[in-house]
């Protein structure tokens, strides 16, 4: 978006750039990626960073108030209440779509948040490789960032590592997801090992003794290691969803800790944008507060399920019969939010615009007292949606990261 950076990167652009960055992120993981991967890094300005910062911290500071945090509280299942939950998570991440206000500046508007983590070892290696790949090109040869808080690579990854491993020796600790190598964000779990050294491991695979997980090691080494901290990073849906049996249950005291503790995943979610007050956070409501179906739902509001991932569930025109079809008992689980309309912010070099959403990403380790705002991701579309299964057709979108020169902070 930033005018200057865009005009030369585009100017350059060929499909040969394009290929040769995709071969050098999937060398640097040796592995392949199962989402697309957009053409270009987002080059994020200035000022629209600085609406960034400004809103993300705002409304991390409205979800750290213990007034609002026992209404969200009341997201999480009592067959899911996770005994030992911390003050704040150790992952936070905020979504912003990049909009044109009235006076035509592009400015952030919030989509949804989550206290979970997102791919926080893939964008260090995706901004390696676009950093690369950018030094062939005149004017754009410069060392790039992708980190806020006046963090570098290093003071990231110092961060990021405190956040992960705790105290912990890294063999002590997993990153733990179902069926891990199946999972779209396997190349994350590969950047996590390469950078911190902790391995991906399916929960189905422990082996409970006691209060005590344990695990065998990885690459064939047959030692049972005790598992003392866990990278959490299941998705309750698909949990729920695949019924994947477990040697323990979340509600039991284990000695184990959680990086971040399963409960942040309801409790800091889509349910909570309704309890925001903040410029940049649309209307919503709950779908259980509803008593009467808006007369514009399907011009004003989206539908969505509050605990999916990767756009699922999402009704972009709902009609009340999408309504009707859901049980009182589970309208709880859903709210009817303010459509955005994203802006084509990003000319792409083949012709037309393209939509930005920009995902602020927070990390606390054990001894910092709030989230610390360290680094982004972005996703890319020209589809109705951002998510990348809702754009298969088209080229310049997927996964991305905002970049700007790591000189000016």
């Amino acid at each position: 978006m930033d005018t200057t950076y865009r005009r030369l990167f585009n100017e350059a652009y060929g499909e040969g750039l394009y290929e040769a960055y995709k071969s050098d992120l999937c060398g640097r993981l040796n592995t392949n990626f199962e989402f697309r991967l957009a053409e270009t890094p987002v080059f994020l300005p200035a000022e629209l960073r600085r609406r960034l910062i400004q809103s993300g911290r705002e409304i991390l500071a409205q979800l750290c108030e213990p007034a609002r945090f026992l209404r969200m509280r009341r997201a999480i299942p009592k067959e899911w209440d996770t005994p030992g939950m911390d003050s704040l998570p150790s992952f936070a991440q905020l979504d912003f779509a990049i909009v044109r206000n009235g006076d035509g500046l592009l400015v952030p508007r919030l989509i949804e948040l989550q206290g979970f983590p997102s791919l926080t070892a893939l964008q260090v290696v995706q901004r390696d490789a676009w950093n690369a790949a950018l030094q062939g090109i005149p004017g754009l040869d410069t060392e790039w960032s992708c980190w806020f808080s006046g963090m570098d690579r290093e003071g990231f990854l110092g961060l990021a590592r405190r956040t992960i491993l705790g105290s912990c020796d890294p063999e002590n600790v997993i990153l733990m997801d179902l069926d891990p190598r199946s999972q779209k964000t396997y190349p994350d779990f590969v950047a996590t090992k390469l950078l911190f050294g902790v391995d991906a491991v399916c929960p189905s695979t422990l082996i409970r003794d006691g209060r005590r997980l344990l695990r065998r090691g990885a690459d064939g080494d047959k030692r049972l290691l005790q598992v003392r901290r866990i990278y959490y990073r299941v998705v309750f849906d698909e949990l729920l969803r695949k019924q994947v049996p477990l040697p323990f249950d979340f509600r039991e005291e284990l000695d184990v800790q959680w990086a971040p503790h399963p409960n942040w995943f309801w409790a800091w979610s889509k349910y909570s944008v309704p309890f925001l007050n903040h410029p940049t956070v649309p209307e919503a409501v709950l779908l259980s507060e509803i008593s009467e179906i808006p007369a514009d739902l399907s011009d004003r509001y989206v539908l969505k399920p509050l605990f999916s991932f990767a756009g699922g569930g999402v009704n972009v025109d709902p009609r009340p019969a999408d309504i009707a079809k859901i049980p009182s008992s589970e309208r709880r689980g859903w709210c009817l939010q303010e459509k955005i309309e994203y802006a084509p912010a990003i000319p792409a070099a083949d012709g037309g615009g393209v939509k930005v959403e920009v995902r602020l990403m927070f990390l606390r380790p054990d001894d910092e007292d709030t989230p610390v705002l360290a680094q982004n991701l972005c996703r890319m579309s020209r589809g109705k949606m951002l998510g990348v299964d809702f754009n298969k057709k088209f080229t310049w979108v997927g996964s991305s990261v905002g970049l700007w020169p790591l000189a000016t902070g």
